[in-house]
């Protein structure tokens, strides 16, 4: 591989057709179906997978079929196969993974910028949804071009971008068991929909969280009364709420109190985070615009890297029953309901999770209140299988070729339902997850935006790992995973990506 032409060749893709199209792309308020329970009437998903589409088929990719796949009463879903080219097998293939759909608009945006209004500056591109997930598609293909340009060899190539991820992948099993013939077994599987540590080394993320939660409601009169005269008497529904909330979180720690959903966090998770906290310092909050003065819930970063990536974390979302500031009345409200949003280990049961918590807010309501909890979600997260050593080794070199560094491992403190799907489907499969959601990337809230240069390098580093996996193919490797590296020596030398 001549590396500075892979460079040039995705640079100029990149400045000449894909910053145009997310820039595009953004425009589109194709919010996911949690967030717009009309999003079939009001069509941006059409809009966005539309634009998708029309730049893909445009490419120059021999044998490239592309088909939006569309099952009844589910988002659409983009399905893309690309032949083996110049000598790669065709049985030994790569799933290269992404999504469309968008997180809701947030609040919070400086006043010349906006989640559907895209903003060039600075080598970022600002609005929802461009680096979480937009990029994806565009930079798959791009790094199966250039690997093409050179005419060198890459096995057959599957992308598929779903448009639901932001709602927990709810449609993606269905798509997956329509399409499992035609997807077949690949050995590699890509997901470009993950974060980075900082934007100087390619990161590779070796967990995900899982996640539980649904809307708490604690409902104490059947309307509103004044203030005056049923305080003392009538319990505070917001009071009720704070109780049951202590049942399963610490307010003074912020530690989740519960024992079942904890776990023990493997060595090698555990010296992952001393070296990816040795690395970053304290980027690891630094990161985030805190209020003057703020401490961080820690003062050890490995502890605090474990926190966000092996620990759960309850964190509220939304609160429903409660008048703005100016129309708040003398008035003891009827009820208090927030939406709960909690953080699990990767490694413990969703479905478990999620009957724990029920079991804690819904027993004994204080003062006999009616209470409920609608689940909404209640999903596993997700432990990358060990690394074969061949992965390991293209992942580092693709760092050191692009970035002058050395890749780096950690876990994530999100979820990708996709994968926990994947590993249960295809055990033998490595993983590569990345992304390029880094230091004030601010996915989901406000300000948002797509580092270009990270874009451009990752893209390339996926080109580097696609053509390693031809000649690991061609040696026997890429089949079943194997034993990682010596341990303790290397940064990743714990696992995979």
């Amino acid at each position: 591989m001549d590396t500075r032409q892979v460079e040039r060749f995705v640079a100029g893709k990149w400045d000449d057709e894909i910053v145009p199209q997310l820039i595009e792309y953004i425009r589109i308020p194709n919010k996911s179906p949690m967030f717009d329970a009309d999003w079939v009437k009001h069509g941006y998903m059409d809009d966005a997978v539309r634009l998708m589409e029309t730049w893909a088929r445009a490419q120059d990719i021999p044998g490239m079929q592309l088909e939006v796949v569309r099952l009844e009463g589910r988002t659409p879903l983009i399905y893309i196969d690309i032949p083996a080219s110049n000598g790669g097998s065709n049985d030994d293939s790569i799933l290269l993974y992404g999504h469309l759909d968008k997180q809701p608009e947030m609040t919070g945006w400086d006043d010349d910028l906006g989640p559907w209004k895209p903003v060039l500056r600075d080598d970022k591109l600002y609005g929802r949804g461009g680096a979480d997930d937009g990029y994806a598609i565009f930079g798959s293909l791009t790094a199966i071009m250039a690997l093409q340009a050179q005419g060198l060899p890459h096995a057959r190539c599957v992308v598929i971008i779903e448009a639901c991820e932001e709602s927990g992948s709810y449609d993606l099993p269905a798509y997956v068991d329509h399409l499992a013939d035609r997807i077949g077994k690949p050995s590699l599987v890509v997901c470009l929909d993950s974060g980075c540590g900082n934007y100087d080394q390619l990161w590779c993320t070796t967990s995900l969280r899982g996640l539980a939660g649904g809307n708490l409601s604690v409902k104490v009169l059947d309307e509103g009364v004044h203030s005056g005269d049923a305080s003392g008497i009538v319990p505070s529904s917001f009071r009720l709420l704070r109780q049951l909330l202590s049942r399963i979180e610490d307010e003074k720690t912020g530690r989740i109190t519960l024992d079942g959903l904890h776990v023990d966090i493997p060595a090698e998770r555990l010296e992952q985070a001393r070296q990816a906290a040795e690395v970053l310092g304290t980027a690891i909050y630094d990161k985030f615009p805190l209020v003057d003065g703020l401490s961080p819930m820690d003062d050890d970063l490995t502890e605090l890297v474990l926190n966000r990536t092996w620990r759960p974390a309850l964190s509220l979302t939304g609160i429903g029953g409660m008048p703005t500031l100016d129309s708040a009345g003398n008035v003891l409200r009827p009820h208090t309901a927030v939406k709960l949003s909690l953080r699990l280990p990767p490694t413990l049961d969703g479905a478990k999770a999620g009957e724990m918590l029920q079991s804690a807010l819904l027993s004994d309501a204080p003062n006999g209140a009616e209470v409920s909890l609608n689940l909404e979600k209640a999903s596993t997260g997700w432990n990358a299988p060990a690394m074969s050593p061949w992965l390991f080794k293209a992942i580092d070199d693709a760092s050191q070729a692009f970035y002058d560094a050395p890749a780096m491992y950690m876990g994530e403190g999100g979820s990708i339902p996709f994968m926990g799907m994947l590993g249960e489907k295809f055990p033998g499969a490595q993983f590569m997850i990345t992304g390029v959601l880094g230091p004030h990337s601010n996915a989901h809230g406000p300000n948002e935006f797509l580092h270009i240069p990270m874009g451009k390098r990752v893209t390339a580093c996926v080109a580097r790992v696609i053509a390693e996996h031809h000649l690991a193919s061609e040696r026997g490797e890429t089949r079943g995973a194997a034993a990682a590296p010596d341990s303790g020596t290397r940064h990743g030398d714990h696992g995979c990506c």
